[in-house]
């Protein structure tokens, strides 16, 4: 794995999800399109769980589409940010003063995150062993600092026979704007996303059978520098602590502006890419361990007679 991944805190990432949370809603598209073919997999891969994990709910916008597909499941959530648990799922607008004082409102009135989820590090999830049916997580494992540990716990607390359906950003994710910062001069150290293959060799370790991992390309255009820029920020910070501090300005940022206008395409717009990867896998039964020097052989049924 990335060793990069050692900059990132967890708790670098609860501080900035929390700042984000009130404008996160208003910039999700992305988050929702990934989440909804999670739910489309999950028609074909023929799993009836009694208890399902929505691991990185967020606002927990995903909750309807598991419980609509499972429901008679109870749905559980858990996120590392209080302030995106307590962000209403149902909330929608723009992030103008009258959004912002409609999401303060709303803050004011709930104490904290709903009833049905729980605010903790997935790394160590308060739900004891063999207690969940399905772990589905949408876009939360490129955020922990060690997603080996996270796919770790998840099979603790999967039942034998259990499923863990996931995506996140691969090593692509924002090629484009990465390549206009070197080129404008942006003393930027990106996010070290994972590949899908290391995904597949952590589902293995971690006593997975038969895991399956795949990557697919999404590509948002935006109208400008500004609105993709707002769009990336929104998503989610750089959580590295050996990045740059603060955003670039004078004539670094009219140089950054200027790379990106000038990969507008014919319609005037401005592409970027972001590569996610999927992944499953099936908790496999526990295996007895072989004692040294002794062979177990099976004999067959004796013959009557």
């Amino acid at each position: 794995m990335n060793s990069d991944r050692s900059q990132i805190a967890v708790a670098t990432v609860r501080r900035q999800f929390d700042a984000r949370a009130a404008r996160f809603l208003d910039h999700d598209a992305l988050v929702r399109e990934t989440g909804n073919r999670l739910i489309e997999r999950l028609s074909v891969l023929r799993h009836a769980p009694a208890r399902i994990l929505d691991l990185g709910c967020g606002a927990g916008r995903g909750r309807a589409a598991l419980q609509a597909r499972f429901p008679e499941a109870q749905v559980f959530g858990v996120d590392l940010s209080e302030a995106m648990l307590r962000a209403d799922p149902e909330r929608s607008g723009g992030a103008g003063s009258g959004g912002l004082r409609r999401w303060r409102a709303l803050l004011s009135r709930r104490a904290g995150p709903p009833p049905w989820a729980v605010c903790a590090d997935a790394g160590r999830l308060p739900w004891p062993d063999e207690s969940i049916d399905l772990v589905f997580s949408n876009l939360m494992l490129p955020w922990h600092p060690a997603p080996h540990e996270v796919i770790a716990e998840v099979s603790r607390v999967l039942r034998p026979g259990g499923l863990v359906l996931f995506s996140a950003y691969g090593p692509d994710t924002l090629r484009e704007l990465r390549a206009a910062c070197v080129r404008a001069g942006v003393a930027a150290r990106p996010m070290p996303y994972v590949d899908m293959h290391d995904f597949g060799d952590m589902l293995i370790t971690a006593g997975f059978e038969t895991p399956v991992t795949e990557s697919e390309t999404l590509r948002l255009t935006f109208a400008g520098a500004n609105a993709l820029l707002t769009e990336v920020r929104a998503l989610g910070a750089n959580p590295r602590a050996d990045r740059a501090r603060g955003l670039p300005s004078g004539r670094v940022a009219r140089a950054l502006h200027a790379e990106l206008d000038a990969l507008r395409d014919a319609q005037g717009r401005i592409a970027l890419t972001f590569e996610i990867a999927i992944g499953h896998g099936w908790k496999g039964r526990p295996r007895v361990p072989a004692t040294p020097g002794v062979a177990t052989i099976a004999m067959p049924p004796r013959r009557q007679r």
